[in-house]
């Protein structure tokens, strides 16, 4: 991992990415997948990942777990280089992470009881379970917490699933496309709950979907990305992708949830992250990059990744 060369302090924001790269090998030669990508992330806010298939959402939120190692550039949690997986960062995916033979009550615990050693965990096991409990009534799970996961529908094992990571009480909660399978019905109320559980926590979260509704409705910043430019390196070309467009759409510490989607500012702000997401193969200049937060911005790019 390279120093910060920008001026920027690292430790000025919670997250703090910085000329990141991310390169695998193939057949035909490296794929650039993230090419100089820079962003800034405060306590507490809740920002969602938008973009193409294949943009580099997922990767972005790998390397942010610490799952893996960027290729060149400076990641920063809390002011400290990411390191490997560890309890400050929680992840949920769109397949249920529950184990199939513990029941739900089980399944809350467990973080608890694998990070704990033996004595501790005996002494703190019924405040450990009265928690619990707790965090499953707020979910509405209280009366399923005795059922295994294949008793519960996909929305109760989604609730169980977040309540699962918030239980460990990590620092940054990582969401990779989290209600992706489940019904429209379902998927509303999922992000109902996930909203009032971030407005209790104060939680920063981290949120990758394709539903630029869902984006702006549930988060308080779209990041958009896309691995389509044109730049000083050449021709028009699918190159890895960059930040393209950075949107405040709500205020840390307000209800989020409050917001409607009738209102037409709503409608507004999709349309505006949609002419940046939905046209791949249109290709911008840097210059016409829609990075407007405050907490956007660029570094020179040195003409090529970094290896």
């Amino acid at each position: 991992m390279n120093g910060n060369g920008s001026g920027l302090n690292p430790k000025d924001r919670q997250i703090h990415a910085e000329d990141v790269y991310k390169v695998y090998p193939g057949r035909e030669g490296p794929k650039t997948v993230l090419d100089n990508v820079n962003l800034r992330i405060a306590r507490g806010e809740f920002v969602s990942l938008v973009g193409p298939s294949g943009c580099g959402k997922s990767t972005l939120l790998r390397l942010l777990l610490g799952a893996e190692e960027e290729t060149s550039g400076s990641l920063y949690i809390d002011g400290a280089a990411v390191e490997p997986p560890d309890p400050t960062r929680g992840i949920v995916y769109q397949q249920y992470a529950l184990f199939p033979h513990l029941t739900v009550l089980g399944n809350i615990m467990l973080g608890h009881r694998l990070s704990l050693s033996f004595l501790e965990w005996h002494r703190r096991k019924d405040e450990i379970r009265a928690q619990a409990i707790e965090y499953l009534a707020t979910a509405q799970l209280e009366d399923h917490l005795n059922k295994y996961p294949h008793e519960l529908s996909g929305g109760q094992q989604q609730r169980a699933s977040v309540i699962q990571a918030l239980m460990k009480s990590p620092k940054v909660l990582l969401m990779d496309e989290p209600f992706g399978a489940l019904d429209p019905g379902t998927r509303a109320r999922m992000q109902t709950f996930l909203l009032k559980k971030w407005e209790e926590t104060g939680k920063t979260i981290i949120f990758v979907t394709h539903d630029l509704e869902e984006a702006v409705f549930l988060s308080t910043r779209v990041v958009a990305l896309s691995q389509f430019y044109t730049d000083e390196r050449g021709d028009e070309a699918q190159r890895g992708s960059r930040v393209v467009c950075d949107l405040r759409v709500g205020e840390v510490g307000n209800a989020a949830s409050s917001k409607s989607k009738e209102d037409p500012a709503f409608t507004k702000t999709i349309e505006r992250v949609r002419k940046f997401v939905l046209k791949p193969s249109h290709a911008w200049h840097l210059e016409q990059f829609d990075l407007s937060h405050p907490d956007s911005f660029h570094t020179p790019n040195n003409g090529g990744s970094k290896q």
